[in-house]
């Protein structure tokens, strides 16, 4: 009675194990939903292909992540490393270290980052930007950057490629 119990116990512990240790996949065809979009999915080298206006007139917005106007922002690489740091370069060659990472909650997921100077360290940064994340593909993302518009909210749209 003693092995069986035993055996029992050894066969739980080693399932329990299995199951935390699996990975939830997507079933859906042509990428991942908006929803619970893993960490992995970001990492890599991104190129902004355009930004577009959704519920806003182009020219609204005069500057976006305090650094330039949102055109300025097509054509800019990302890179994003798997440890949270990352930086994006503009193609006026201005560049910005940033630290990021994906908040999956609320019925959304959203890509989130901080501004990193040097000197700075990315748990003492308390100030940084949220964008939605409106598709993900493994080589095609679209971020959603909200825009407060009187009653209601308007989106800076971000298309990126992986590189």
């Amino acid at each position: 009675m003693k092995k069986i119990f035993q055996t029992a116990i050894a066969i739980l512990a080693v399932s329990f194990i299995f199951s935390a240790c699996s990975s939830t996949q997507n079933t859906q065809t042509g990428g991942t939903s908006a929803m619970n979009v893993s960490r992995g999915k970001f990492v890599g080298t991104w190129v902004c292909n355009s930004v577009s206006y959704n519920g806003l007139l182009p020219g609204a917005v005069q500057n976006v992540f305090d650094q330039a106007p949102p055109a300025a922002f097509e054509g800019s690489t990302w890179k994003l490393t798997n440890s949270g740091n990352g930086m994006y370069s503009l193609t006026n060659g201005q560049s910005q270290t940033i630290f990021w990472s994906v908040y999956n909650g609320s019925g959304a997921t959203q890509f989130q980052f901080k501004k990193i100077y040097q000197g700075d360290k990315a748990k003492n940064v308390q100030e940084g930007y949220r964008l939605n994340v409106g598709a993900m593909t493994g080589t095609n993302m679209t971020l959603l950057s909200p825009v407060p518009v009187g009653n209601g909210t308007g989106y800076i749209v971000y298309t990126f490629t992986k590189q």
